[in-house]
């Protein structure tokens, strides 16, 4: 089944019913996630524009570049926004044996929570969101909320325009939506344009940008 549409199909959310694909809500809240930092001046960029907004958001981080870039990573978690473990290397659970895909998760998860001081994270989303469902399991095992998406705004997508990566967002979006975006060097033309265009078109319908916190 292909999860690489812009709108996840309702199929797939019910195939993988214990992955989280939205967060119903009464309030009209949508979570912006971003996947593959920290990067130097992108994640920075990223973070700024939030601020603009007041906007929380979830940032699923490559543990090699949490391990290079410290002091962005730092500055995620002062500005209060959430913490999820995107892999120390980026891999794809397909292509992986589940003892080297766990262990390089694992990895990850020491070096996030070096630097969270009041809670550790346990949100993980796996890279291409493509996993064996016996990886699956052996995280979920470990307590791992495997976090997918609603949206996909095919940011990273340098064939299309980045007008169709915001529309992709904002005719696709609702209460309660996972929306992908990420905060790297292929996507950042399209992402740092679509960005703040998304929070100010939901923001005047009155939707608030919240981070995302499961216990």
């Amino acid at each position: 089944m292909d999860i690489l549409k812009v709108k996840t199909p309702w199929l797939v959310k019910k195939t993988f019913r214990s992955y989280v694909w939205n967060i119903p809500s009464k309030e009209k809240v949508i979570y912006l996630t971003f996947d593959d930092g920290p990067t130097p001046e992108i994640t920075e960029k990223v973070l700024d524009i939030l601020a603009q907004y007041e906007a929380k958001a979830t940032f699923f981080c490559v543990g090699k570049n949490v391990a290079a870039n410290p002091i962005i990573y730092q500055r995620i978690i002062n500005e209060d926004h959430a913490i999820g473990n995107h892999t120390y290397n980026h891999l794809k659970g397909w292509k992986n044996d589940n003892a080297t895909y766990i262990n390089d998760i694992e990895k990850t998860q020491e070096v996030l929570n070096s630097k969270l001081t009041t809670y550790n994270s346990k949100l993980f989303r796996p890279p291409y969101g493509k996993l064996k469902p016996s990886q699956g399991k052996a995280l979920q095992k470990r307590a791992y909320k495997i976090i997918l998406w609603d949206v996909l705004a095919r940011d990273w997508d340098n064939t299309i325009s980045k007008e169709s990566v915001l529309n992709n967002i904002i005719n696709n979006t609702e209460n309660g939506s996972i929306v992908v975006l990420h905060d790297s060097i292929k996507a950042s033309k399209n992402m740092l344009y679509a960005l703040p265009k998304t929070l100010e078109y939901f923001s005047k319908k009155g939707f608030i940008f919240k981070k995302i916190e499961l216990h």
